[in-house]
Order: structure tokens, then C-alpha cells, then sequence
């Protein structure tokens, strides 16, 4: 039995990307520029809190949709975003919380690379293994065995951002070229379910380094028109204009000062360090 808990849903700002089948997932602003998700099966009603930072955000977003969260899935240790999980183990005893790792507070079942779960009748998750922003860092791809024609959504935590990466911290360029690169085999379709919203800022990075990629243009229309990116872009989006995701590429290249013989390893970590360095018209603390 989950514990009652009494929250004003005004502080819920939650906004549902979900198309007509079993699977909703609703992101949830927790702060300034965070997102948690929940991740609901409507056939029975359960739930899925993705990097509750805010619990009682999350909850007041659960209670607004009639669900009962039943687990919490962990994409990495850091406070931003396992910060949450002391506090929702307490208010949800009986929920499973999943991490990559025992450096997410109060995890109760450590998931590892291609590990497989589910969630209420129909929803089926996959864990992929991303190490580099942290080496505990872990994807959940989420589909919905109830409608195939659902596209799914992959929650990435700092590992991809829309048209961005997250820092190396715990890794190096070869990493993150491999986790981008695991990421890409995901069906095109498939929605990237982001862990900040520095849309804007990677935009104008982008920009610098590929401005006559034709898709940018698009991402451009986006970011103006929204707020919020969070759940407006799929895997096929990000190959097109997201340059960690396209080294070979020759502006990125370019930009990089690499030649035919250098790595994709080392354009990643160039391409990174000038990242670290940009000072764009929008930048955000990357």
C-alpha cells in the first residue's frame, strides 16, 4: 500500500506527450531546467517516476492523472537527479527504485546493459548502458506491447540532449562516441525523453559548427515555438543535427581541425572541449 500524501497540484507543471494507446509518459519540470517523467500504463493505471528529484512534484503530477506510482527508475547518481529517490522511498515503500548503480540513493534493484523489465499489462523497458557522463549512467528505452504503432521513447538522462551530449565526468570521448552510437540503433521513430532542457544553447553550438546543416533550420522553428523541447524530437531528428552524433561529418571535422586519419575518439573530446568553451547567444551550464 502506498502512503497518502497531501499535495497542492499547482506545483505539478506535468504536460502529457502520450498518443492514443496504453502507454502516457508525462514529462514533469522538478527545476529550473530539470525533467522528471512519469511513465503510465493506462490499462492498470501504474506508473513509473523517472529522476523524481521533487516528490511532491511528482506525486501532484500521478494524483492529476489517477495513478499510482509503483516504481523509480534511476538514469544516474547524480543529485539532480537520483537527489529524489531518499524521500520517494519513504513516501513509496513498496516501489522498486532502479539504477545503474549503489550511488543512486535507496536503489533497490541495479539494472546493467540490456537488462528488461515492465511496467503495469504493456509496457516494456530496456536498460542500455551508457557510461561516460557517469559510469552508472543507463538509457530506458520504453515501448508499449499493446500498440505497435506506438513510436516509444528512450530516456537519456545527461547522457544525449536535444542537438547536445552531457559532459565526460566519469568517461572519455571514445565513450560517449559508443553511448551515441548505441543510442542511434533505436528505431528513428523513437522519442528522446531528454534530462535538461538546453535546447537553445546546444542550437547556437550547432550553429557554429554546422550552419548550413539543413535540418538546424527546423530545430530552430522548435525552440522558438516552445518552451519546453522535452518529448518534440525523435533519434532520427538527433542524427540529423546533433553534431556529436555526426562525426564524420566534414564541418564537424572542420570545426574539430581533424583530418582523415583522426579517430572519431578524439573529434568527440574536441568537440566537447570546444562545447565547454562556447559562449553562444544562450548558453546554459552544460
Amino acid at each position: 500500500m502506498l502512503l497518502s500524501r497531501t499535495v497542492s497540484r499547482s506545483i505539478a507543471r506535468s504536460f502529457s506527450t502520450s498518443l492514443r494507446s496504453s502507454m502516457q509518459i508525462v514529462p514533469v519540470e522538478v527545476r529550473e531546467d530539470n525533467y522528471a517523467y512519469l511513465i503510465v500504463d493506462d490499462a492498470t493505471k501504474s506508473a513509473a517516476a523517472v529522476d523524481p528529484y521533487d516528490v511532491d512534484k511528482v506525486t501532484a503530477a500521478a494524483d492529476s492523472l489517477g495513478v499510482q506510482i509503483v516504481a523509480a527508475i534511476t538514469t544516474h547518481h547524480h543529485f539532480d537527479h537520483s537527489g529524489g529517490n531518499k524521500v520517494f522511498a519513504s513516501t513509496y515503500p513498496d516501489a522498486v527504485i532502479y539504477a545503474g548503480s549503489n550511488q543512486a540513493p535507496s536503489a533497490t534493484k541495479i539494472v546493467k546493459d540490456k537488462d528488461e523489465f515492465t511496467l503495469g499489462a504493456n509496457i516494456h523497458i530496456k536498460c542500455l548502458a551508457t557510461p561516460c557522463h557517469t559510469q552508472d549512467s543507463i538509457c530506458f528505452h520504453a515501448t508499449d506491447a499493446s500498440d505497435p504503432k506506438h513510436p516509444g521513447g528512450v530516456f537519456t538522462g545527461d547522457t544525449l540532449f536535444i542537438a547536445g551530449c552531457g559532459r565526460f565526468f566519469e568517461g572519455t570521448g571514445d565513450e560517449m562516441h559508443a553511448a551515441l552510437s548505441y543510442l542511434g540503433t533505436l528505431p528513428d521513430k523513437t522519442i528522446a525523453y531528454i534530462g535538461h532542457e538546453y535546447t537553445a544553447s546546444n542550437l547556437a553550438f550547432a550553429q557554429s559548427v554546422d550552419p548550413e546543416n539543413a535540418a538546424l533550420p527546423r530545430l530552430a522553428e522548435l525552440v522558438k515555438a516552445n518552451k519546453i523541447t522535452a518529448g518534440l524530437t525523435t533519434i532520427a531528428d538527433e542524427k540529423a543535427w546533433n553534431v556529436f552524433m555526426r562525426l564524420q561529418d566534414g564541418a564537424v571535422r572542420r570545426a574539430t581541425k581533424a583530418d582523415a586519419d583522426t579517430p572519431d575518439s578524439a573529434v568527440m573530446d574536441a568537440l566537447r572541449e570546444l562545447k565547454n568553451k562556447f559562449r553562444g547567444p544562450t548558453l546554459a551550464n552544460l
